[in-house]
């Protein structure tokens, strides 16, 4: 049994990292830097990010950016998403936690490795009016729906699975504006109610679709190449990413809430344990934590001083 779960804990930090013998240079080199970064203890950012919430979230991104049809191509054409899904997975947490929780020489200096990148993906799509556009992966517009998605799925995560939110959603919503800004948006919302409005803008103008590049990608999603180890788990979490959406993009992407018969399952619950579980196999704090508290105590930082000021 002991084996079992040591094999299962591998996994995860395999899955999360990259690797499952050491924790990746890159959070180790968190500690280093010569300035507090943009988000610091007690910040709604750490709150967030530090939950285990951003699981959930980061499925709920994917299936939500999927509907628009630059971001889609983009994905489709220059990503190696299905030959070597978590080297991509890998990437992204990289960044977001090294702009979470690293200086800001290092976030400014991890996106602009992300936006180099994406100077390869560019290409042209057919819009919902039959027109031809051209996209960029650095593009502000489509930037913009990225950091949206991906702002509304990891504050809609944690108001489901996570606890509370120093200074409300709202102050999420406005600190993570600045990765946003790091990643060329011009205008990120500031607040949850304008965030909302952005997305509903999109939805309303018809920039959203669904055809079967979405099909496949919701698919694949669905059935991620993972170990079978922790598939069963996995299965719980996508369905609690499917419950977390708006009915409609629910209803656009063709999916739903499970059901026995005529009553819902309790994916709210299920995902809590699953949570809860990978909590416990994890641990926390999380290693990126560790590193930037440590670079934090050698620049004399405290957080009683940032309450105090």
């Amino acid at each position: 049994m002991r084996s079992f779960l040591r094999k299962w804990q591998d996994e995860l930090k395999k899955t999360f990292t990259g690797r499952a013998d050491a924790v990746p240079d890159w959070v180790s080199r968190l500690a280093e830097g010569d300035d507090p970064g943009y988000h610091l203890p007690g910040s709604a950012v750490w709150a967030v990010h530090g939950s285990m919430s951003p699981i959930v979230a980061g499925i709920r991104t994917l299936l939500m950016q999927s509907l628009h049809p630059g971001a889609l191509a983009g994905v489709h054409e220059h990503s190696n998403f299905r030959e070597d899904p978590l080297a991509r997975l890998a990437a992204t947490i990289r960044w977001i936690f090294t702009v979470t929780y690293g200086s800001k020489s290092a976030a400014e200096e991890a996106s602009r490795r992300v936006q180099h990148l994406h100077e390869q993906v560019h290409g042209r799509f057919v819009d919902n009016q039959g027109a031809e556009r051209s996209y960029s992966a650095n593009d502000p517009e489509l930037a913009a729906w990225i950091h949206i998605a991906f702002t509304d799925a990891f504050l809609t995560a944690h108001k489901l699975w996570g606890g509370p939110i120093p200074g409300g959603p709202d102050a999420y919503v406005r600190e993570w504006a600045q990765a946003g800004r790091l990643m060329g948006v011009e205008d990120p919302p500031l607040s949850e109610a304008d965030m909302r409005a952005q997305l509903d803008r999109w939805y309303r103008n018809g920039e959203l679709r669904v055809d079967h590049r979405v099909a496949e990608t919701v698919e694949f999603i669905r059935n991620a190449p993972l170990n079978p180890m922790l598939r069963p788990g996995y299965r719980i979490l996508f369905a609690g990413a499917v419950y977390s959406l708006e009915p409609r993009y629910r209803q656009m992407l063709g999916l739903s809430v499970p059901r026995l018969g005529p009553f819902p399952l309790p994916v709210r619950l299920a995902t809590k344990v699953v949570l809860g579980v990978v909590r416990l196999a994890l641990g926390r704090p999380g290693p990126s934590e560790l590193a930037a508290r440590e670079r934090l105590r050698r620049l004399g930082y405290t957080e009683k001083a940032q309450t105090a000021g």
